[in-house]
């Protein structure tokens, strides 16, 4: 149905700093063809989680002989976007003696990519990393387009920068080892690239996303490749968020953060679950605006929680109110002249950036929400 297996490249068109995506079935265990450019003295430093070093840490060092790797294996989760750990990789960097023209490879899920990303920035003001994700959220999303950061007290990615990976190596296979979990998370993303400007790929969705859940490795491949083509667009047009363009990429994002502050960024609540969720109510919250229409909402919300997703608050169990999440939100580092903006839908697959939504009103219908998911 999608062709035969091969390496597609997708360019991130950046002028000088134009870099490629490499989407190949199997990549992780033959990465030397577009590792070894990387290599200098024989040695790569990378860092990854314990749960990924275990599946692939020998298997990526199999395919670069002659390639002594140095590997910095920090614990998985969220948790570990702190200040401590990036503390913790920098030195170890330096005491590796990695140089500005050094490649650090991030070998892991979004947390490790945004951390190592963010350790590569600031090292020697600034030196080369790539990156090698293992989780199809970190492939569909978190890996390109440079944005690296650590989650501070008052809420998510408020310390980072834009830091622009040299590469990236996505092999589709490593999804088979994915708990379900995480695999169903970053089908969010997937899901909300059909949201923002693209009706017919939502539809794709529809009618495939349950075999991507299943484990279904063209239709994973594919989805890979739409949502990159599509990142790689955004991050060409609007590298840092300067204009609304990369703004859209934010859809559920804001919803979703003050969820996760309210679950301490912690496992009660995945990345990619507080995006399904923020999406629902975004979708929702347009609705009762009168800009999409309840069917809209209402289609948005069957092909969720057909995912598997949670789609009304109270369903999380967590111990929150309006209040309290309007709080969160007004810690967003999209925050700016005492306004957040907001993606909201005029129909499925035509979002837009409102900047005349007052906070109150977002209160209220939160309000709402919670009331009618019967939470105090």
């Amino acid at each position: 149905m999608y062709g035969r297996r091969h390496r597609v490249i997708v360019d991130v068109a950046l002028g000088a700093r134009t870099y490629p995506i490499y989407i190949e079935a199997g990549l992780i265990d033959n990465a030397a063809a577009v590792i070894m450019p990387f290599v200098r003295g024989g040695r790569l430093a990378v860092v990854t989680d314990s749960n990924v070093a275990a599946l692939y840490l020998d298997r990526f060092a199999a395919g670069l002989p002659g390639v002594a790797l140095a590997p910095i294996v920090l614990p998985p989760g969220e948790g570990t976007k702190d200040w401590q750990h990036l503390q913790l990789v920098v030195e170890r960097l330096l005491a590796l003696g990695v140089e500005r023209s050094d490649a650090v490879v991030a070998l892991g899920g979004g947390v490790i990519g945004d951390l190592a990303g963010f350790a590569c920035s600031v090292l020697r003001r600034g030196c080369r990393f790539v990156q090698v994700p293992t989780s199809l959220l970190a492939q569909v999303d978190s890996s390109v387009g440079g944005k690296t950061a650590i989650n501070a007290a008052a809420g998510k990615n408020l310390v980072g920068a834009f830091h622009q990976p040299a590469a990236v190596l996505i092999d589709p296979q490593v999804l088979a080892t994915l708990p379900p979990r995480e695999l169903r998370a970053g089908y969010a993303e997937v899901v909300k690239y059909g949201l923002i400007n693209d009706a017919d790929f939502f539809a794709w969705c529809e009618a495939h996303g349950a075999s991507m859940l299943a484990g279904d490795t063209a239709a994973q491949t594919h989805a890979i490749a739409h949502c990159c083509r599509a990142k790689a667009a955004v991050v060409a047009a609007d590298e840092r968020e300067t204009d609304d363009i990369r703004a859209l990429l934010n859809l559920g994002h804001t919803f979703g953060h003050a969820f996760e502050a309210a679950a301490g960024f912690s496992d009660l609540l995945l990345h990619g679950e507080a995006v399904a969720l923020g999406m629902a109510l975004a979708h929702r919250f347009s609705a009762r605006r009168g800009l999409c229409s309840p069917a809209d909402a209402a289609r948005v919300d069957a092909h969720l929680a057909a995912a598997g997703f949670v789609i009304r608050p109270a369903a999380l169990g967590l111990d929150t109110n309006a209040a309290d999440l309007v709080h969160h939100m007004r810690q967003d580092k999209k925050m700016s002249g005492g306004t957040l903006p907001f993606i909201l839908s005029r129909r499925l697959g035509n979002s837009f950036v409102a900047r005349d939504v007052a906070i109150q009103d977002v209160g209220d219908f939160l309000a709402d929400e919670l009331l009618a998911s019967g939470v105090d």
